[in-house]
Order: structure tokens, then sequence, then C-alpha cells
């Protein structure tokens, strides 16, 4: 007997990778930059502090609302898309044939064999082929919205607990350099690991990461700097 083929393709780990990466990543960039605005501000540590914890909580609420609103909306478009192929299936059938026929043979089949296979998967599940050919709706890709918001808000709080615990771990002297360079090793770390799971290079992905994570911390500490009262 051959040898059964196995594949695992990456495509599958695009749903939850793109919530968890979205939310580790603000999480440490927005709270670590936070932290660095105030503390440049010549404020106190408990300051400091007391700003951390409050944009964990306040970016992890947000992101689960901004993710559950957009993921949201994309899946009552694909359902919208979905209920209306359903229609034209059983109100137009013949038409929808033809339809998919054409899909076929823009794609390299030539007509008799883009028919044929238009008629048998239109017999074996009429509106998973039109809904994966023509609509371009995929099962693995679809979307979901509560999966993406208990994601993105996890993964944010996560992430923003990196620069709390390093403040907490060090001297008050030495807490702006702290911050800054756990936080940009946490995020090469998961730039990195997202370009592994995603079948891209790692080197890449950390060195993206990391370079906007530092201009985005550079930018908020001169803002706190400059702006400090």
């Amino acid at each position: 007997m051959p040898k059964r083929h196995s594949e695992n393709h990456k495509v599958q780990h695009l749903g939850w990778l793109r919530a968890a990466v979205l939310g580790a990543n603000d999480g440490i960039i927005s709270t670590a930059s936070l932290m660095l605005g105030i503390a440049a501000a010549q404020t106190s540590a408990q300051a400091v502090l007391l700003a951390g914890i409050a944009g964990l909580v306040a970016g992890s609420l947000s992101m689960a609302a901004g993710e559950y609103v957009s993921v949201r909306s994309q899946a009552d478009t694909e359902a919208a898309d979905i209920e209306r192929e359903s229609d034209e299936l059983a109100t137009q059938p013949d038409a929808e044939l033809r339809e998919l026929t054409e899909i076929y043979v823009t794609r390299g089949l030539d007509r008799a064999l883009a028919y044929q296979v238009a008629l048998q998967l239109t017999e074996h599940d009429a509106l998973a082929t039109h809904a994966r050919d023509e609509l371009g709706i995929i099962e693995i890709l679809q979307a979901r919205p509560l999966q993406a918001a208990v994601t993105s808000a996890a993964t944010f709080a996560v992430g923003a607990l990196i620069p709390l615990i390093v403040v907490l771990a060090v001297p008050d002297r030495y807490a702006i350099s702290a911050v800054a360079t756990g936080s940009l090793i946490a995020l090469a770390f998961l730039g990195g690991l997202a370009a592994k799971v995603g079948g891209a290079n790692q080197w890449r992905g950390a060195l993206r990461v990391a370079t906007w994570g530092a201009v985005a911390m550079a930018l908020t500490g001169i803002a706190g700097h400059f702006f400090a009262i």
C-alpha cells in the first residue's frame, strides 16, 4: 500500500495567528510606549506602573471590541453573500451552472470538462461549491468574531504584562532602559515566532516587528519629555 501523502499548509493558521500576533504586538508596543512616555515626563515610578496597568486593561478591552466588530462585519457580509447565492441556486439553477462552468473555463479547463466538473460538484454540494469558487469563501478562512475578540484581548494582556513585569523587577533608575530593552527583545521574539508559524523568514519578521516597536517607543518617549508639565 502506498504511503499516504500528508501536507501541513500554513494557511490554516491565518485566522487565529493574525489576531494573536496583532494582540500581543499591540500589547507590548502600546503599554511599553505609554510607560516610557510617562517615565520620560519625570513622574514617579508609581505613576509609570499605574499607566501600564491602565493601558493593559483599556487596551485589552479595546482590542476585543475592535476585533469583534470588524470580524463580525466580515462574517455578516459572508453570510449575506451565501444567502443570496442560495436563493439564486434555488431560482436559477441553470444560470448558476453556466456561471460555474465559465469560472472553470477561465481557470484553464476546456468547456466540456469544465461543464462536467461544474455539474458533478453542483450535484455533490452546490452551495459549498459556489461559496468557494465563485465567492472565494473558504471554510478554514471564514470570519470567526468571538474567536478573534478573545484571542486579541488575551494576547494583548499577555504582551502588556511584559513591560509591567520588567518595571517591577528593576530599580527605578533603570526603568526606561529596561522597559525599552525588554520590550524590544519580546517584540523580536514575537515577530520571529509569527514568521515561523506562517512559514516566512524568521529574521525578517523579527526585525520588522522590533523596528516598528522601537520607532513607536522612541516617539512616545520624546512626546513625554517635551510635553511634560
